[in-house]
């Protein structure tokens, strides 16, 4: 088992398993642009390999560019389904090789999410979280009911909401979690009874306004695009669903539950990291803060008197339109104008003179 890390690990443990394949690949795409995945798709296909793609009917972007990939992907001689129409949105990202390997990804197939995001997947071999995937493949591709059978493998809405609560009442010391959209009320009542208890809680990204006394950071200088929530130190949760109500009941997400040391160990370690990036972002801020309040405040104090300067510009303005026939309309755009330039232009002096009496009283 392995945890794939973004933007750490980038496309090519995708394409390498893609080339890998001896017998038969199966992919979930929401999103695609990677053209390294593309190529490898149609060089398995010219090596004997069954590729089957099922693709969203339609995404955030419209339908222009699915219909595209579709057209390429069937040219290559892959074979490519489409998903029905009946959910919200078809979300889940997953890749089947050889009916051996499964995995089971955050991100799309993007370089965006890939190369500018951080996000994660999930690589396994265990047969029970293999055979699921295939069965849900099978099931989406022929438009028919899926019926979850394993707790730990996450299908939204058909288990999500019901495993991923029991997933969070389970945790008894802390719960990391990455989520940009934490805003299902009964998510954030379950996380806010475990921290009643006195089990920690830190969410890097953002929660809904009922989230109180749960910390939360935003992820600086990354985009984050992947939901993972670590229990306890032991366990976790990768998927495409957030804590949210559509992705938990009305759309089909993806995600896994695992306890395998090796890739805890790799997610508890780059949760830290970037934890202790938000941390420094705050206090970086809040330095700065205190650094422009007492120089505004400085700033202010040498402010002119701005209503002559503004009669000022209001009297030019008059002057200059009183003997045309300009509307009333005009004449209040080019008021709004000459104001802002003169309050800036005042503003601007301001803050030279406080500069040169900063630098005056430092020497």
């Amino acid at each position: 088992m392995k945890l794939l890390q973004q933007p750490n690990d980038g496309v090519m443990p995708l394409v390498n398993a893609i080339e890998s394949a001896k017998r038969s690949v199966e992919i979930l795409i929401f999103r695609f642009d990677q053209s390294e995945v593309e190529r490898a798709m149609a060089n398995a296909v010219n090596r004997g390999v069954l590729v089957q793609a099922l693709i969203a009917h339609v995404n955030g972007s419209g339908e222009e560019n699915l219909r595209r990939l579709e057209a390429r992907l069937l040219a290559a001689g892959v074979i490519v389904a489409r998903t029905a129409g009946g959910l919200a949105r078809y979300h889940a990202k997953m890749m089947i090789i050889d009916h051996r390997e499964l995995y089971v990804l955050a991100f799309n197939f993007t370089h965006q999410d890939i190369n500018r995001s951080r996000s994660f997947g999930v690589v396994t071999r265990d047969s029970k979280l293999v055979r699921e995937a295939m069965k849900l493949f099978e099931a989406d591709t022929k438009r028919q009911p899926y019926i979850p059978a394993l707790d730990s493998f996450i299908v939204s809405p058909a288990n999500a909401r019901q495993q991923l609560a029991k997933f969070i009442t389970g945790a008894r010391k802390q719960l990391l979690i990455y989520d940009g959209k934490l805003s299902d009320s009964q998510m954030i009542n379950l996380l806010q009874s475990r921290a009643k208890t006195g089990v920690q809680i830190k969410v890097i990204g953002r929660i809904g306004k009922r989230g109180a006394g749960v910390e939360v950071g935003k992820l600086p200088r990354m985009r984050l695009h992947g939901q993972a929530i670590i229990r306890d130190g032991s366990q976790i949760f990768v998927g495409s669903q957030s804590l949210r109500k559509a992705e938990l009941d009305t759309r089909r997400e993806l995600g896994v539950i695992i306890r395998d040391t090796n890739a805890v160990k790799r997610l508890l370690t780059t949760f830290e990291a970037d934890w202790t990036l938000i941390e420094l972002a705050k206090t970086q801020s809040a330095i700065a803060k205190e650094a422009v309040i007492p120089a505004a405040k400085a700033v202010a104090n040498n402010l002119p008197d701005l209503a002559p300067i503004i009669k000022e510009a209001v009297a030019d303005v008059v002057t200059e339109t009183c003997d045309t026939p300009a509307k009333l309309a005009e004449v209040s755009e080019a008021v709004k104008e000459a104001v802002k330039e003169a309050v800036k232009e005042a503003v601007k002096e301001a803050v030279k003179e406080t500069v040169g009496q900063t630098r005056t009283s430092e020497s």
